[in-house]
């Protein structure tokens, strides 16, 4: 074997464990929020994979931190490969000065498809499905109205079935879910297009979409 070809292999060797190392999963969750700054707020919601609500919400100004894990169910220390009763969540660390907690809900319902009972777009079963968990009696007061006023509109066509909860212990997920948008962004647009998401979302709810907030490059 001639010398070029030894570093050729060896080249192509090297990059296929670079590849191997960045693309292939982990399991361990190593990521844990930043401390809040002080006078932040967090806000938990659950809009099926939570690569794309993560996505959404750090666009929204007023937003400090998104980080995704897992919500709702009883096991502990859930895990992408284990998180039983638990649903996909991000936990929305936010700036009440500057965004509030009413404008960020608002944000939410028209992020998800608020009437599909069975997942989120191309993702189904209990994991993709949708929740709001507020902590206060103020903020379901909040949430019950929104979900009030969107089905009185009609414009959904349909029933909303997101769950409204009440405060609920947040689980970090796995490093490499986190900011998988910028990390992984050619699997995460790939993923995104394909699963439909957004053609859905503009379809339900047309230049409400997301809110008002500008989704160029989601």
């Amino acid at each position: 074997m001639t010398t070029s070809t030894l570093i050729r292999l060896f080249s192509g060797l090297t990059l296929a464990l670079l590849a191997a190392v960045v693309l292939w999963p982990r399991s361990a969750p190593m990521v844990l929020p930043a401390a809040a700054a002080e006078g932040t707020k967090t806000l938990v919601v659950a809009g099926g994979c939570f690569w794309c609500v993560e996505s959404d919400f750090d666009k929204v100004p007023g937003v400090v931190a998104t980080v995704s894990g897992y919500a709702g169910g009883t096991l502990e220390n859930p895990s992408y490969y284990n998180h039983a009763d638990h649903i996909e969540a991000v936990e929305i660390t936010y700036d009440p000065a500057k965004v509030s907690f009413e404008r960020l809900t608002e944000i939410f319902w028209r992020s998800i498809d608020p009437t599909d009972g069975g997942g989120q777009f191309c993702d189904r079963g209990h994991s993709y499905t949708t929740a709001i968990f507020t902590s206060s009696l103020e903020e379901r007061a909040i949430v019950e109205r929104q979900k009030a006023e969107i089905e009185a509109s009609g414009q959904l066509g349909a029933p909303i079935v997101t769950a409204i909860r009440g405060p609920v212990r947040f689980w970090v997920g796995e490093d490499y879910h986190q900011n998988f948008h910028k990390t992984n962004p050619v699997r995460y647009y790939g993923y995104r297009y394909g699963c439909g998401r957004d053609a859905r979302v503009k379809q339900l709810w047309g230049k409400d979409a997301w809110g008002g907030i500008d989704h160029s490059g989601s």
